[in-house]
Formats: structure tokens, sequence, C-alpha cells
């Protein structure tokens, strides 16, 4: 049919290619999910999107590698209202509040004498 004879080397030789070809997909694969799973086993809370960008971003590399990163670093979570001291403040006059005693100072007022 082929005008040859396919001898022994031959079938180990197409083997021996479709193996390579198994491997290399597989490879592929782990590689580009590799951002997501990360991201899920640290219990990233943007966990979905960085496999997205993981799989999406594979074939232009950047956008691989920014995932990558993401997927180690959590968004931040900002509230732009207050800065980190004020919202400490706010949240010791809230529990002060709560509990019936008397609230600390906030910042800007001057204690009564």
């Amino acid at each position: 049919m082929l005008g040859f004879e396919l001898d022994m080397w031959d079938y180990v030789t197409i083997v021996t290619l479709l193996i390579l070809i198994t491997a290399g997909i597989t490879a592929l694969v782990l590689i580009a999910g590799l951002p997501g799973k990360i991201a899920i086993a640290r219990n990233h809370p943007d966990a979905e999107a960085v496999k997205m960008m993981g799989w999406s971003g594979f074939l232009a590399v950047v956008p691989w590698i920014q995932a990558f990163i993401w997927a180690f670093k959590p968004t931040d979570i900002i509230d732009i209202r207050r800065f980190p001291a004020e919202e400490r403040e706010s949240i010791a006059r809230e529990i002060a509040r709560l509990r019936g005693e008397e609230p600390p100072a906030a910042p800007d007022s001057k204690p009564t004498e």
C-alpha cells in the first residue's frame, strides 16, 4: 500500500513520536493550568480569574507570567473611605461602644481638661 514495508523500527519510531507528542501536550496543559492550581491551593480570593488568565494568556507568555505572580500575591482590599490607622481607631471605638465602655478619643479631638 505504501510502496515499502514497515519493519519493527518504523513501528518503534511511530510509537515513540506518539508518546513524545502526548507528553508535550500534557506538559503544555500542566504548565498552562499552573497559576490556577496555585491560586486555588492558596485560597486566593480571585482564583477563578487567575485560572482563566493562566489559560488564556499562555500563548502570549506575558499574561501567563502575570497570572503566575498574581497567584502568589492575593488582591489587596483597600477601603478608600479610611486609611489603615483610621480604620483601626474606628474599629476600636466601635468595639468600645458595643461593650458599653467609653470610646477612646479620636485623634482629631483634643482631650478636655
